[in-house]
C-alpha cells in the first residue's frame, strides 16, 4: 500500500478536503494584512524585559495553572470576582477547547457571517456541523430573523459572536445580543479579541446569563507573538472546559513576558489610544476618495468596499509598492470588492493612503 492509499484510508475526508490555514509571507513589505498592533516596546523597557526573562529557568515545566498571570490578567481586563478565568494558548486553542468540551453527535456550531473563520474551521476538525448565518448586508449587523429562525431549528450547543465582528469592525446591538441569550440552548460565547479598541463589553454582564461567557486576547495590545487567549465565565462551565486543557499549555516565556507587559499596561494604553486616534484619520481619509466605502469599525482595521470590480487591482497595486493588506473579495458573498486595512504606524499609513489616493485619481 502506498503512502497515499494509507492516508486515503485513515485520514478522514474532510480534512483531506481542506486546505490549510494561509499565511501569506510579507517579507520587506508593510505588513497591514492581520489586525497586528505595529508597535514594538520602548527601548528601556526591552532591556528590562530581557533582564527578567535571564532569570526565567526553561529546565521546568511552566505554573499548569498560570496562576500570577491569571491574577493579573482578571485585574486588566475587569473579570467579576465570582467568574472563573482559563487561559490558552491563543483564543485557537480556547476555542478548540470548547468545540471539543461540547460536542457529540448531532451537535453543532453556530457563527455569522462574514465572520472568523476558526469557528467554521475548528468545527470541522472537531467533527461538529458549523451553521453560519449571514449577516444583513446593509449594515453587517445581526439579522435576527435569520438568526432565530436558525437556532431553533439546529439548537447549537455553541453559538459564537465577535463583537466587534472580524472583518467587518462592528460591534452587534447590545440588545441583539442579549436575545441570543435569551434563545440559545447552549454557551453563548462573546469573542472580544478588539476589546481595546472598542467603546462596549459584556464582561460586566458575566453571571447575568448561565450560558454567558466571554473571550479575550492579548494579541492586539502588542502581544500577537505570544498566543495568549482569555476565558472568563461561570465555573460550572470553565471547570468542565478546562478538563480538556492540555498540561502546561501556556509556557514560561509566555507567562513572564505577559506578566512583565501587564505591568506596564501605560505603554499598552498609549499604544491603544493611538491606535483609536490613527483609525478615525484613516476613516475621515478614506471617506474622501471617489469609488471606496469605508465602513465604521471599532476594532484596529477598517473594511473598505472598492467600486464593482476593484479591489483585485487595488491590492495588486498595493502589493506591488510594497504594501500588504487583506484581500477579501472572494471570501463571501457580502465581502465583494473588499479589501481589509489594519492600522500601522503613521507612516505606514500615510503610504496606504498616498497609494488607494493614486489608484482612485488613476
Amino acid at each position: 500500500m502506498s503512502n497515499k492509499q494509507r492516508v486515503n484510508q485513515w485520514v478522514r475526508p474532510e480534512i483531506q478536503a481542506l486546505a490549510a490555514y494561509h499565511v501569506p509571507d510579507a517579507s520587506g513589505l508593510i505588513k497591514l494584512d492581520a489586525m497586528e498592533n505595529p508597535w514594538t516596546w520602548p527601548d528601556g523597557m526591552r532591556e528590562a524585559w530581557l533582564k527578567r526573562l535571564r532569570c526565567v529557568d526553561v529546565n521546568r515545566y511552566p505554573d499548569p495553572k498560570a496562576g500570577a498571570l491569571t491574577e493579573q490578567l482578571r485585574q486588566a481586563m475587569a473579570v467579576p470576582p465570582a467568574m472563573a478565568v482559563l487561559l490558552g494558548n491563543g483564543s485557537d486553542e480556547i476555542i478548540q477547547m470548547l468545540a471539543l468540551a461540547l460536542r457529540g453527535e448531532g451537535r453543532s456550531i453556530l457563527s455569522v457571517e462574514p465572520g472568523f473563520v476558526m469557528y467554521r474551521m475548528i468545527a470541522l476538525w472537531c467533527d461538529m456541523d458549523y451553521v453560519g448565518v449571514p449577516l444583513r448586508a446593509a449594515d453587517f449587523s445581526l439579522d435576527m430573523p435569520a438568526l432565530r429562525k436558525a437556532i431553533a431549528k439546529t439548537r447549537p450547543a455553541l453559538v459564537f459572536l465577535a463583537c466587534p465582528n472580524n472583518p467587518t469592525g462592528n460591534p452587534f446591538a447590545e440588545e441583539d445580543i442579549l436575545e441570543v441569550l435569551e434563545m440559545a440552548p447552549g454557551l453563548v460565547v462573546v469573542d472580544e479579541a478588539y476589546a481595546p479598541f472598542a467603546d462596549t463589553s459584556f464582561m460586566s454582564r458575566l453571571g447575568e446569563h448561565d450560558n454567558l461567557v466571554v473571550m479575550r486576547t492579548v494579541s492586539k495590545l502588542g502581544l500577537a507573538g505570544l498566543r495568549l487567549g482569555l476565558l472568563a465565565g461561570p465555573p460550572a462551565w470553565l471547570d468542565e472546559i478546562d478538563k480538556v486543557r492540555m498540561p502546561y499549555n501556556i509556557n514560561v516565556l509566555t507567562q513572564e513576558t505577559a506578566r512583565f507587559a501587564l505591568e506596564h499596561q501605560d505603554v499598552l494604553d498609549e499604544q491603544t489610544a493611538a491606535i483609536r486616534k490613527a483609525r478615525q484619520d484613516m476613516f475621515d481619509a478614506l471617506q474622501t476618495l471617489d469609488g471606496m466605502t469605508p465602513y465604521p469599525s471599532q476594532a484596529n482595521f477598517i473594511l473598505v468596499r472598492t467600486a464593482e470590480g476593484r479591489a483585485k487591482p487595488l491590492f495588486e497595486t498595493l502589493l506591488k509598492n510594497g504594501v500588504l493588506v487583506k484581500k477579501l473579495h472572494g471570501s463571501h458573498p457580502l465581502l465583494e470588492d473588499c479589501l481589509r486595512f489594519t492600522i500601522g504606524r503613521p507612516e505606514e499609513n500615510d503610504r496606504l493612503l498616498e497609494l488607494v489616493e493614486a489608484f482612485t485619481r488613476g
